[in-house]
């Protein structure tokens, strides 16, 4: 199976929904870090369920805990294998799905694939498998601050048909964090979150769009031509359960424009750095970063197990009604949000130290 990400930044998850646990064994994280639990803990818990009236109602704190690669409060540079225990676990919520596959669910899917898998609220094809890389994403992160001064922000920017407006230059931790859905636009937030409300007491469920800025990412990142920085973007965020679309800059809205309406024009600013005075390609060109804000959009669909009774099959293909039981989000985007910003990280603290080991190994004359 494929449970292993990235080159030189490795991370490799384990662990099922309803089993002892979940977490995450990262590789080649640089030595001399200064990491504790804490750095960790905040993005659990912005990822965690049971936060609000419009999330599951699973109650787990998803506390981590440090099993190896870190002494004294610093990486040693080792494998680090971070934990989190499952503690409301209710397997018997899902004993009918055993037998019968919930619609556009993994159940038929693997059961094709590997003749056997653990029903109990998804086994591994459950998002409480993206714990790892939230933890893992958070220790990303701060490598990323800490060496390059990249900061990496999502946001819920439409549900349905509500958009909201957002400036991605601009946009704060503190106003994404405002509200339970994570929208940084108070006033369209409001209406999201009454018609996710609508729907969950519905048994139904809805889908939407999250944005993602990356600022002050250097110049330079990617690896062309199979590993293009969008390329690998793309791949990282598209592995998260539930997505359904990639968009980077101009996105599908940039076939509406010419060439001359949607290139990106060149100026030198005061500092003597080249600049564009748009970002219609989203701070990636060629497939790597020109210094400009990198933003992305990743499209959710709506949360695949739901109340309503829907017709299915069981495994020996006899049609059957369900009507799902266990405890499920009604919109997974509010939890998503850390998630999206995780992949993103991974993506870019990889690339970060291949474009340091590759381009800044051998250095000329001159900056020696």
């Amino acid at each position: 199976m494929g449970n292993t990400f990235g080159h030189l930044f490795r991370i490799t998850t384990f662990g099922e929904s309803h089993g002892g646990g979940v977490g995450v064994v990262i590789d080649g994280c640089p030595p001399k870090l200064a990491l504790d639990v804490t750095d960790i803990q905040f993005e659990l818990d912005r990822r965690r369920p049971g936060q609000s009236r419009i999330t599951t109602p699973r109650q787990e704190a998803d506390t981590c805990e440090i099993l190896s690669g870190v002494f004294q409060g610093q990486t040693l540079g080792t494998p680090i294998t971070i934990l989190v225990r499952n503690k409301d676990t209710r397997p018997q919520d899902y004993a009918e799905m055993a037998e019968v596959y919930r619609p556009s669910h993994a159940d038929a899917t693997y059961d094709a694939k590997y003749g056997i898998r653990n029903w109990q609220g998804g086994g591994r094809s459950s998002a409480r498998e993206t714990i790892g890389r939230v933890a893992a994403g958070a220790i990303a992160k701060k490598i990323l601050k800490q060496v390059a001064g990249v900061e990496v922000l999502a946001y819920v920017c439409r549900i349905k048909e509500l958009e909201a407006h957002v400036d991605p230059a601009t946009v704060t931790l503190e106003q994404i964090e405002s509200n339970i859905l994570r929208c940084p636009d108070a006033v369209a937030a409001e209406k999201m979150i009454e018609l996710i409300d609508q729907i969950r007491r519905q048994a139904n469920s809805v889908g939407g769009v999250i944005e993602c800025v990356a600022r002050h990412v250097p110049r330079g990142l990617g690896e062309p031509v199979f590993d293009k920085l969008e390329a690998d973007l793309a791949k990282a965020v598209m592995s998260l359960p539930a997505t359904k679309g990639f968009e980077i800059g101009s996105g599908f809205a940039g076939t509406l424009l010419t060439g001359l309406e949607h290139n990106d024009e060149f100026y030198t600013d005061d500092q003597g750095q080249i600049r564009t005075v748009t970002n219609r390609s989203g701070g990636v060109q060629g497939g790597i970063s020109n210094g400009e804000n990198i933003i992305i959009r990743v499209a959710f669909k709506p949360t695949a197990t739901i109340g309503k009774p829907q017709n299915t099959v069981n495994q020996a293909g006899e049609a059957t009604v369900l009507a799902a039981k266990g405890r499920h989000d009604p919109c997974v985007l509010p939890r998503a949000v850390p998630m999206v910003e995780a992949m993103v990280a991974l993506v870019l603290c990889d690339h970060l130290l291949r474009n340091q080991a590759q381009c800044h190994t051998l250095k000329s004359p001159e900056a020696q």
